[in-house]
């Protein structure tokens, strides 16, 4: 069986698949409680086991037969057997080639005799594209893999000297959701965060580093412990609902953040991260899947630490629907009118207000409207004082023309006399 690749570079990886082993703190459960004992999984725990050998050409021969000689010594600690712990073996690089299926092997003595075989199949590093082929052409039932029914785990070792060439971030959250267990192992120069995408949580049980292949074999009594119920969590022996810790031969129940554990020490509720004291919000908290997220009053807005708030110039254009004039009042605004007008009911627009209606000025006699002010004027027969308000009777007028005609009048008269005077004389 064989699948074609791009040939990207040389980088070695070495990837066993395998199902969920849980993990983390709470209270101590023993035998009494269901716990599988250590020594025990192995014979009691049946696995569905797939090795993936990346034998790109940055393995030397040497090396390579390293890798060999650490698959053949795990085989030899697992109870491997048709109806106990089944083992796949693929190999590759810029192909994919699946040297021996689930179905295909029952005994240690085949199954080592088969991996003595295995020859490296040169450049490329398509780790992604690897554990995709294990999951469409290994982890099926036609090809071995014993049914869901059988809660048999399925589970994944990632040994890698370099990056893998292709995406592995997708590919491997995809095994794992369908209920494949990564474990990914580095050797020399692997990339330690690719290691750490496509394994399991918690990475500290899942993500392992040696500095050459020439003590790759000492992982073998790591995995043996795990396999084998020294891990009293390994291969779902517990009944914690979210983390399980080995302790001791027993093992203790803990839960996620933001979660705690209920009295029965096995379930988790969620915790009111927005009760008082539990966070750092400076105004609003908003629970968020067992975490929370702080938020700010209307009028404010989230300072860059996420914590704590600032002012909106609320009165910034654009912000406020003011007609005339905007005031702020605190992270808020309210709005008002230019002189001469009032403000509406809906506390927003304005209308022109009649500065002459009574009480609005203080002109004595007369209001004359000016939008938006007024000026005072006087009745006829009055004048406006200098203070443009009050009015004074224009009395000087009227003298003036009465005396002005009496004037006048004399005037004439004395023009008259004077003209007989001198007539009179001539004669």
């Amino acid at each position: 069986m064989g699948r074609s690749l791009i040939d990207l570079g040389c980088c070695c990886c070495l990837a066993l698949l395998l199902l969920p082993l849980p993990g983390v703190r709470g209270a101590p459960h023993g035998p009494a409680g269901g716990l599988a004992m250590a020594g025990t999984a192995c014979k009691n725990q049946p696995l569905d086991l797939v090795f993936i050998i990346d034998s790109s050409r940055s393995v030397r021969p040497e090396e390579f037969e390293k890798v060999k000689v650490f698959l053949s010594e795990m085989i030899d600690t697992l109870d491997v057997g048709e109806r106990t712990t089944r083992v796949a073996v693929m190999n590759y690089a810029s192909t994919v080639k699946v040297e021996f299926l689930l179905r295909t092997y029952f005994d240690k003595a085949s199954m080592k005799e088969a991996i003595s075989h295995i020859e490296p199949l040169s450049a490329g590093t398509m780790t992604g594209l690897a554990i995709q082929t294990a999951m469409d052409e290994v982890f099926t039932e036609k090809m071995g893999t014993r049914p869901a029914t059988f809660n048999i785990p399925k589970v994944a070792i990632v040994v890698t000297d370099g990056r893998p060439q292709d995406q592995v971030q997708d590919v491997a959250a995809s095994a794992r959701t369908a209920g494949i267990e990564i474990y990914a192992v580095g050797v020399d120069r692997a990339d330690m965060q690719s290691l750490r995408i496509m394994a399991s949580e918690p990475l500290d049980e899942h993500v392992f580093y040696v500095e050459t292949y020439g003590v790759i074999e000492k992982l073998t009594s790591k995995f043996r412990e795990t396999f084998c119920a020294a891990n009293a969590c390994a291969l779902g022996a517990h009944d914690c609902e979210q983390v399980c810790v080995s302790n001791n031969g027993a093992y203790l129940c803990d839960c996620y953040e933001g979660y705690t554990l209920n009295p029965d020490k096995r379930t988790c509720s969620a915790v009111d991260t927005c009760a008082p004291g539990r966070h750092k919000c400076a105004q609003v908290c908003v629970s968020n899947n067992g975490s929370y997220v702080c938020d700010c009053f209307e009028g404010y807005t989230l300072n860059p630490d996420k914590k704590t708030c600032s002012a909106l110039d609320m009165c910034a254009s654009g912000r406020h629907d003011c007609a005339h004039i905007c005031l702020r009042d605190g992270g808020s605004y309210r709005c008002d009118c230019y002189e001469g007008y009032a403000l509406n009911a809906d506390k927003k627009t304005c209308s022109a207000v009649d500065m002459c209606a009574s009480g609005r000025h203080d002109c004595e006699q007369v209001c004359v409207r000016n939008h938006p002010f007024y000026s005072c004027d006087c009745y006829q027969g009055y004048t406006l004082n200098p203070d443009k308000k009050t009015c004074s009777r224009a009395m000087t007028s009227s003298l003036i023309t009465e005396e002005s005609c009496k004037c006048e009048a004399i005037a004439a008269l004395q023009e008259s006399v004077t003209s007989r005077l001198e007539a009179l004389s001539t004669k």
